[in-house]
């Protein structure tokens, strides 16, 4: 039997009362998310490390990782050193993907700042435009090489390709494909076009997979709705490149904690017990170095 224990790779905590953190998503009378929808149920003033203790821990969830929920913040380094103060206070391991713009000429300075808290794991620069092939940009992500950070991204269908050659070009960086590439349809033609791009990006080593936030797009998902989206990622990367996240506390808006990290576990069931252990623990421990 594989074990119980579970490492959920993509949470978000927050504190709408924090002096210096911008949380503009999340502000009560904002407007419904295209995706979404109304999200106002989880716009609570703070879901903290505590809350998601609390919650997960039915579930075998035994550490994290937390990626950037401040956006527009001026001084990113802020969320890492709240976020380190959480993991310095709890004996669940947190990995901290911060954000940052790798077009920023302070780029090196605000790495080496996040990088004096120990749980410093990686960058996300949360965009969807054409930033994957620009050169300012990606002179930016070159200098995530020396410091051993993950990239985490979440590219659209129709770039997909300028991210398989992002990683072909840079072999020395983990490029981690957030949410599953983040499938914004559920129709057969998409399914194709979201098949091809993702295994382009899987053809590079250097490349994982994390199999979250599948609710976004699939508000009323069943066990077989996300079947074919999460098997094929699997496919594409192997059960060594590939885990799961749940994208909490975002996706309770779709089920309960233990209906999506159960959903998991069923749907890798006939896969060895090795194989089972790496895609919901060891994976993205080794990738984001929980210990």
């Amino acid at each position: 039997m594989a074990s119980s224990e579970f490492t959920d790779s993509h949470v978000h905590f927050w504190d709408l009362r924090h002096e210096s953190l911008t949380y503009e998503w999340l502000e009560p009378d904002g407007p419904p998310e295209e995706d979404l929808g109304d999200y106002s149920a989880i716009k609570a003033p703070r879901y903290w490390m505590d809350d998601f203790v609390a919650e997960s821990r039915l579930s075998g969830t035994t550490k994290a990782v937390h990626v950037q929920a401040a956006v527009d913040t001026p001084d990113p380094v802020e969320e890492t050193a709240w976020l380190q103060s959480f993991a310095d206070r709890f004996d669940m391991p947190l990995g901290i993907v911060a954000a940052a713009n790798l077009e920023d000429p302070r780029l090196a300075e605000t790495l080496d700042r996040h990088g004096a808290h120990a749980n410093f794991r990686g960058i996300r620069d949360l965009r969807y435009d054409d930033y994957l092939s620009r050169e300012g940009w990606r002179a930016g992500y070159a200098q995530l090489q020396e410091r051993g950070l993950v990239c985490c991204a979440d590219p659209l269908v129709e770039v997909m390709d300028d991210a398989a050659e992002l990683a072909q070009r840079f072999p020395g960086i983990t490029l981690c494909i957030d949410h599953a590439g983040y499938p914004r349809r559920r129709d057969s033609d998409y399914f194709q076009q979201w098949r091809r791009g993702m295994r382009a990006i899987a053809k590079a080593p250097n490349t994982v997979v994390k199999i979250s936030g599948l609710g976004m797009c699939d508000h009323a998902w069943t066990l077989e709705s996300i079947r074919p989206w999460v098997l094929e990622c699997i496919d594409a990367w192997g059960a060594e490149r590939a885990f799961f996240g749940t994208n909490w506390p975002v996706d309770r808006l779709f089920s309960s904690y233990r209906d999506v990290v159960e959903a998991y576990r069923e749907l890798i069931s006939d896969l060895t017990t090795g194989e089972q252990e790496a895609l919901l623990s060891a994976n993205a421990d080794r990738v984001f170095r929980l210990g």
